[in-house]
């Protein structure tokens, strides 16, 4: 792993997760783990309304830990119920954060790749629907990362499971004075809590 990126990771602090917070965050964790106690392999989509921002966090960072905890057979995915762009303060953050992050292509929705180590692939990021044929079909976890999205849309279609993880939106902060702070913020308490659940599974 990226050693700027594995610094941040041993930093974050699981004792600021709240017990209320936790309770909501091992929802996520029993659904892995009973996967993988069968051998399954594990699909996460995280979904919010535009897939710009949150869900994009949650996925690179549901993906990092994974590996940081050597839990194989997870893969991570995200989606919105409509599709836009990946707010480019969003690879800012991470690339500030210890990720490499490559821009592929230039058009209104531009493909990126997202790097956490040197010797794998890299995460592809751009936006789409929940249900694009990018994403999984069937067998995987709707994990619901806003709440615009969560209510907004009851039903995702060949989901396993629908579990919410809500995350305030850091898109209240654009283009003013708070943006890095509040777009840094978010991240870390993402990353946080990937790092918790991750950290509880038995391999």
């Amino acid at each position: 792993m990226n050693e700027k990126l594995n610094q941040l990771i041993e930093t974050l602090e699981l004792s600021t997760i709240s017990e209320e917070r936790k309770t909501i965050l091992n929802k996520l964790v029993t659904f892995i783990q009973s996967k993988k106690d069968k051998g399954l392999p594990v699909n996460l989509n995280f979904i919010c309304t535009h897939n710009s921002r949150r869900s994009h966090l949650s996925q690179i960072w549901a993906q990092t830990m994974a590996h940081k905890f050597k839990i194989a057979n997870i893969f991570c995915y995200s989606g919105g119920t409509e599709a836009t762009a990946m707010f480019p303060f969003v690879g800012d953050t991470l690339k500030k954060q210890g990720f490499e992050i490559h821009k592929l292509s230039n058009e209104e929705n531009p493909v990126y790749a997202v790097k956490f180590a040197e010797d794998l692939l890299p995460i592809i990021c751009f936006s789409k629907t929940f249900d694009a044929n990018f994403n999984p079909k069937t067998n995987f976890a709707a994990v619901m990362t806003c709440s615009h999205a969560d209510e907004n849309c009851p039903f995702i279609a060949g989901a396993e499971q629908r579990i919410p993880v809500r995350y305030e939106d850091p898109k209240a902060y654009d283009n003013t004075p708070l943006q890095d702070e509040k777009y840094t913020e978010r991240s870390l308490q993402i990353a946080t809590e990937m790092k918790y659940i991750f950290s509880k599974i038995k391999s």
